[in-house]
């Protein structure tokens, strides 16, 4: 991974982020919001054009990843449809939560929202994955990388790809930020919000 530069960008907005809404693996499209998101991030990724012109593209399964990674690469002017599908970017599964509101879950689930509250990194839910889980997927991924890589994915593909790279504690992952207007430049050691 040394010598290597990640360009991450997470989808942009969903009706269910707008709503607080669980996604997870459920797929659901970009708003007009997330198609603006996905069109700034395209025009960042533009000042690093000469860098990407071999970089490798790559997009998780979901058409919300999918739609953001076909935004950047016109902003990019490039094929739009010229990408890989990694199907272990796919976002971390929230299992019997997908489709709840998180306001929702105090009434609908309280023993899963207090075992989520105890240990956030290890907690699974009933049919999901836990951070831990998406972890070990995403380092199996990054360990396939050979080249600089464009990526646009999920939040938790992010906050466990900071982690890793920047031997952050594992249990600082489900309170990392991941926002949908920005670009992150990520190298073994360092990285950047563009």
């Amino acid at each position: 991974m040394r010598g290597i530069t990640l360009y991450f960008v997470r989808h942009g907005e969903t009706d269910w982020n707008a709503e607080r809404r669980y996604q997870g693996q459920t797929d659901i499209p970009l708003n007009e919001k997330g198609r603006s998101q996905s069109r700034r991030n395209g025009e960042a990724l533009r000042e690093h054009l000469t860098a990407l012109r071999d970089a490798d593209f790559i997009a998780s399964p979901l058409n919300r990843a999918r739609e953001t990674m076909e935004i950047l690469r016109t902003c990019l002017a490039l094929d739009p449809r010229a990408y890989r599908i990694d199907q272990r970017l796919i976002e971390l599964s929230y299992g019997a939560w997908e489709g709840q509101l998180q306001a929702d879950l105090p009434r609908i689930d309280p023993d899963g929202l207090a075992a989520r509250k105890k240990d956030p990194y290890r907690w699974r839910p009933e049919g999901g994955e836990s951070y831990a889980d998406l972890l070990n997927r995403t380092i199996d991924w990054l360990a396939t990388i050979e080249r600089d890589t464009v990526i646009a994915s999920h939040g938790g593909v992010s906050r466990c790809l900071r982690a890793h790279l920047l031997d952050l504690a594992p249990d600082s992952i489900p309170h990392l930020e991941s926002p949908q207007d920005k670009v992150l430049i990520l190298r073994k050691g360092s990285m950047a919000w563009v």
